[in-house]
């Protein structure tokens, strides 16, 4: 059963990675996609894949930083389809040389950080602002967004991108509250750590690290992060909204010494009277 037949949905950031993998869900699900990136190009790849599937895909660009961008994005959708039924905002700024310099906050650069937040989340901000009143108008909508687990914790490093994300999960609990009883439905994603090429890049060196601590045999995967989309796009999880879900292997959920003594768990059985 396709969930999302005659659905149309915009996703942010699809050039690759978790964007990629959901369009592609969101379409073998029935649904119309709009893929949007800074990396047209990226997006067409995408949307010509889709295609090829026998999907209705369709690539704009998208610069984050500029509300005009954001605005023609939206109405082009509209124009196109009549309606946008799910947003989801994926997009961030991910890019290589912002996370290096992304550092502890005695070290913070001022412009990096307004950098970070004007993309992560006052871009998600305006992407939501500008699909209400379409959704307000047609009766409902589902707006998912990206956040990150980093949100949820400290850290020693990337404080900015993590800041921005935390004020993701805060702004979908109060686009939740203020629009659910127009129909409209927002949750967050936190993802832990998910093998793209951008993680890799970024997060090579802590592969293993994470593999330790995940409660899964693996790593995670976009398609993990599309699956979880889909259903919060569907009608299956018409009942959830304002929340922050992890999908993340269970690594958020436990003691850091779970790791070091999973082999020693036979230790921890109750002793026999």
């Amino acid at each position: 059963m396709k969930r999302l037949e005659g659905k149309v949905a915009v996703i942010s950031g699809t050039c690759g990675g978790i964007g990629a993998a959901t369009a592609r869900r969101l379409s073998a699900e029935g649904a119309k996609v709009v893929l949007a990136d800074i990396d047209l190009a990226g997006a067409e790849r995408t949307a010509q894949a889709i295609r090829a599937a026998g999907g209705d895909a369709t690539a704009h660009d998208l610069d984050l930083a500029e509300e005009t961008s954001i605005k023609a994005l939206i109405d082009d959708a509209i124009a196109r389809h009549g309606h946008i039924d799910v947003l989801f905002n994926n997009a961030a700024d991910t890019r290589y040389d912002t996370m290096l310099h992304d550092a502890a906050v005695e070290f913070m650069d001022a412009d990096l950080w307004d950098g970070v937040f004007r993309i992560n989340t006052r871009g998600t901000m305006l992407m939501i602002k500008h699909v209400l009143p379409h959704m307000i108008r047609q009766g409902g909508g589902s707006i998912i967004n990206t956040s990150s687990g980093a949100s949820l914790r400290g850290d020693l490093f990337r404080v900015a991108y993590a800041s921005s994300k935390a004020a993701i999960n805060v702004l979908t609990e109060y686009v939740a509250a203020q629009y659910g009883k127009k129909g409209i439905r927002c949750n967050v994603v936190s993802p832990g750590l998910v093998v793209t090429e951008n993680t890799e890049m970024n997060q090579g060196h802590n592969m293993d690290l994470y593999l330790a601590r995940h409660l899964t045999p693996r790593l995670g995967r976009p398609d993990d992060l599309a699956a979880m989309v889909a259903l919060l796009a569907s009608d299956d999880g018409k009942f959830i909204t304002a929340q922050i879900i992890p999908v993340d292997g269970g690594i958020s959920t436990h003691f850091p010494h779970v790791a070091e003594t999973r082999g020693g768990v036979d230790a921890y059985k109750p002793a026999r009277n």
